[in-house]
């Protein structure tokens, strides 16, 4: 898929599915079998709709990769669905140089794109900011996805940067916007979403309360176990149908309220950031848990996220079945 393709496929409505990266229990290690199963599934699971694959996202834990294992993770999902789904790997660092390293890979393992998270760990200025994009965005032939996550990052892209590299940059194919900010949201969208679609990048709950504002499509990591849910939920933000968008949302809340439960067991979030942002801290944890209970690849987490104890796998294992209404995909 080219880039001018994969703009348009954005454009029209997705789901970007970031991809949980299976690690065995106890010894973390790689499972390339489990994601190759679990690439397998969402293939036959969505038939080809409306849906992207997102290998070493955030969501794939791609910050605990060794660069191998990242090319090792990037090449299995290649393998399994260049052709049959676009493919757009996570490809981040810290620095712009560690950065570049990462797109080179994808683009030679043969992504569609590269979704790129906002620098971390140090604070640029705005001009730095700019030129860390535009020289990724001139490194590379294939589309670069923008993941604006002041999450994670501790910054926050402002419309008038994106617009720059928007205006400037064809490749750049979409915005990955996360931002817990609904009026910052609809600035981003009023601005630019005539010229690079705008995702919803805090997934299912938030694409139904924003997809009213022009959102494209949103980022989700629960496609991972529920493909035919998640663009069901799209679908009905597309067509505008917003009664039946919102009343997904009461099937998912005894879910979502299980995930935000964890903290009062756990022990809190060490984020210094607000509510939404310590709310969901055990969310990668229970994805993965959720997988391996209707036969799909979880596995473990790696440190420093922890895993759930038995008692909350039953718990789980009660809401995705009884309430969630999941099935078995294999025993």
């Amino acid at each position: 898929m080219n880039v001018r393709q994969l703009k348009e496929y954005f454009m029209r409505g997705a789901v970007m599915v970031v991809q949980i990266t299976p690690f065995r229990y106890p010894d973390e290690k790689l499972d390339l079998d489990g994601l190759r199963q679990n690439t397998e599934f969402l293939i036959e699971a969505t038939k080809g709709g409306p849906i992207i694959l997102t290998p070493a996202g955030s969501t794939g834990e791609f910050y605990s990769l060794t660069d191998e294992e990242y090319k090792q993770v990037v090449n299995t999902v290649v393998e399994v669905a260049r052709g049959k789904l676009p493919i757009v790997a996570g490809a981040s660092g810290a620095g712009t140089k560690a950065t570049l390293e990462r797109v080179k890979y994808a683009e030679d393992l043969g992504v569609d794109g590269v979704m790129v998270v906002l620098p971390f760990y140090f604070v640029p200025t705005e001009e730095g900011l700019y030129l860390h994009y535009k020289r990724i965005l001139e490194s590379t032939s294939i589309g670069v996805v923008i993941y604006n996550n002041p999450d994670v990052s501790k910054i926050y892209m402002r419309p008038s940067v994106v617009s720059r590299l928007a205006n400037e940059y064809d490749n750049l194919v979409a915005v990955k916007e996360n931002t817990p900010d609904i009026a910052t949201l609809y600035e981003q969208v009023k601005r630019n979403g005539n010229v690079v679609p705008i995702l919803q990048g805090r997934g299912e709950v938030w694409y139904a309360l924003t997809a009213h504002l022009g959102i494209k499509g949103f980022v989700s990591p629960y496609a991972n176990f529920m493909p035919d849910f998640c663009i069901e939920l799209l679908n009905y933000g597309i067509n505008k149908q917003y009664e039946k968008l919102w009343r997904m949302l009461d099937r998912l809340e005894p879910y979502e309220e299980f995930v935000r439960s964890l903290k009062n067991k756990y022990g809190a979030s060490t984020t210094i950031l607000p509510p939404p942002y310590a709310d969901y801290y055990m969310v990668y944890t229970v994805i993965k848990v959720t997988m391996d209970l209707i036969g799909l690849k979880g596995g473990s987490v790696r440190l420093p996220l922890i895993n759930l104890d038995d008692d909350d796998k039953r718990r789980l294992e009660d809401i995705i079945f009884a309430k969630l209404g999941l099935k078995k995909i294999r025993e």
